[in-house]
């Protein structure tokens, strides 16, 4: 027999948002700062990616759920201690140009992930006394703001993975492993070949909190080994690579990779909305959560601050030049 709940009054709009999103839910049920959290779960799920990982590294961090991840991981895999106990053998760092709220046992660089300074920066905090360690593990799940034209999208997504491979390049251990969000468009197997110089195993992984609507999924590149000639400042010169293109380095310009589909298949549908109420039997009764942490600086900070400096409605370009705060956009959880 079905039971139906009457349901706490919250602003309007909070409900909608959680019943067109189960994930986004859960997100905040169990204290994560966005959904994507479940997605690198869920990839870990397929590939063990936490094995034997003590060193880690999250590119564009913000908000940090992945890194929430790595933290908790990690840290519940190293006998040595935990993030609030004695200091453990691990080191977490996260890097993003956007300012982000600080985690437990995880240290924060606010770079650029192109500058050497930022390769600088992970290098010294992985540093052991006079022993250099490298990264075990790179993951980022960082993406531009989508436009809607996907080729236009898809080569800007590309054009930050291959940032992101660069610092990958000069702080993962051989042997290591990269993550990274991709955007599987017409050009995208270039992307693959080009992966493939780095890494001789590389796998799509489309978990199951990622859309099926989205052209999202993320690349699982496995045992880095660089080229012997490999030369930093040029990424080995793969960025001119263009289809059609004869390259010493490639087996051809259009590689084939292995899709993995990760997560529980028969698990909650990314696509699929979900009621708050009803409740079956003895189930819980829906409780709206807050979001675990607030954006620390949204692209509508310049308009609230404006707005209660004059106590009237004022319009977006006039909350830019009163407050002259920057219109950042956040990263899509």
């Amino acid at each position: 027999r079905t039971h139906f709940h009457s349901i706490p009054p919250t602003p309007m709009g909070k409900h909608s948002k959680d019943k067109r999103d189960i994930y986004y839910r859960k997100a905040k049920e169990e204290g994560w700062r966005a959904r994507s959290a479940f997605k690198l779960l869920q990839i870990d799920e397929e590939f063990d990616l936490f094995a034997g990982v003590t060193h880690a590294v999250d590119l564009c961090a913000a908000p940090g759920s992945w890194s929430q991840v790595l933290s908790r991981r990690l840290y519940k895999n190293d006998a040595a201690g935990s993030a609030s106990g004695a200091p453990p053998n691990v080191r977490i760092v996260a890097v993003d140009l956007q300012e982000m709220a600080p985690i437990e046992g995880v240290v924060l660089v606010q770079g650029d992930i192109t500058s050497p300074k930022t390769v600088a920066k992970v290098l010294s905090e992985f540093r052991e006394g006079d022993v250099e360690r490298l990264a075990d593990l790179v993951v980022c799940d960082g993406a531009p703001d989508v436009t809607g034209m996907h080729d236009l999208d898809e080569y800007i997504q590309a054009q930050l993975l291959l940032s992101a491979l660069s610092i990958t390049t000069q702080v993962l251990r051989h042997g290591g492993t990269f993550v990274a969000k991709i955007f599987r468009g017409k050009d995208v197997t270039l992307l693959y070949a080009q992966l493939k110089i780095f890494f001789p195993d590389v796998y799509v992984a489309k978990p199951k909190s990622s859309r099926n609507s989205s052209v999202e999924a993320f690349v699982v590149a496995q045992n880095f080994a660089p080229p012997a000639d490999f030369d930093v400042a040029s990424l080995g010169g793969i960025t001119t690579l263009e289809y059609g293109l004869p390259d010493a380095r490639l087996n051809g310009t259009r590689a084939v990779v292995p899709f993995v589909a990760c997560g529980d298949l028969g698990g909650f549908d990314a696509d699929q909305n979900y009621p708050l109420q009803p409740t079956d039997g003895d189930g819980a009764s829906y409780v709206y959560h807050e979001p675990t942490q607030k954006p620390t600086t949204p692209a509508y900070r310049a308009y609230l601050e404006a707005q209660q400096q004059s106590g009237r409605r004022v319009v977006l370009d006039e909350a830019i030049r009163q407050v002259g705060a920057p219109a950042q956009i956040g990263k899509d959880s």
